[in-house]
């Protein structure tokens, strides 16, 4: 899965970003509210983690900006501003949850997880549907009551068409989210990985919709 860090500290983006790559996730950072704005108008983020105390542009004005562009993606803020008032007004602009600095690592992934999981419609840590669910927590597919664990693109390869079922997601919708800045991305890097994952999950599980896409069948 891919995360939009937001954090102008270069120790704390920095420790962040190896944390968060190390967990799983491919991780752009950006240190200005200016750029913030613009990688979120470019989409594909399945969550962003924004600090408020921003130059060029506060937190709170990206997190304003973006809602109001209609931009859904789950958004956990993270500073050092620890006054109630502060704490309802990222919230009322649409943020969605709110985690003081410093703080355990753990928390944060927990954290990330949830609002990632409410974003998708899912009280629990499974998505997906009936025949074919992905867990959140443990980042292992589940089909016919057997588990199979995932590398970290092919979780977000899932991830991507399980949260809505069904649905045709092109190739570049796919590679948005599942690669981060800077990482190369051969022409035929999405059907290696779609190819792998169907040895895996069943050669019928993924469709291709030519000309189209990729999309995740939907049992009757």
């Amino acid at each position: 899965m891919r995360a939009l860090l937001v954090e102008d500290d270069e120790m704390i983006g920095r420790s962040l970003q190896q944390a968060l790559e190390g967990a799983g996730w491919s991780v752009d950072w950006v240190r200005d509210g200016m750029l913030a704005q613009s990688a979120l108008s470019d989409g594909g983020y399945t969550c962003a983690l924004l600090d408020l105390g921003l130059p060029g542009q506060d937190g709170n004005e990206v997190l304003r900006r973006a809602r109001e562009c209609g931009d859904a993606t789950p958004v956990l803020v993270l500073t050092a501003r620890d006054g109630l008032e502060e704490r309802i007004h990222s919230l009322d602009l649409g943020a969605d949850d709110y985690l003081l600095k410093p703080f355990a690592f753990r928390e944060l992934l927990a954290r990330m997880r949830a609002v990632v999981r409410r974003r998708a419609g899912a009280a629990h840590s499974l998505i997906g549907t009936g025949v074919l669910q992905l867990d959140l927590t443990t980042r292992e597919v589940l089909q016919n009551g057997t588990r199979d664990a995932l590398t970290a693109r092919e979780f977000a390869l899932l991830h991507a068409l399980l949260e809505r079922p069904g649905a045709i997601l092109s190739r570049e919708q796919l590679e948005n989210r599942i690669y981060g800045w800077g990482e190369e991305v051969t022409s035929n890097a999405v059907d290696v990985l779609i190819h792998g994952m169907r040895r895996k999950i069943g050669p019928d599980a993924i469709r291709n919709v030519r000309g189209l896409g990729w999309r995740v069948v939907v049992a009757p």
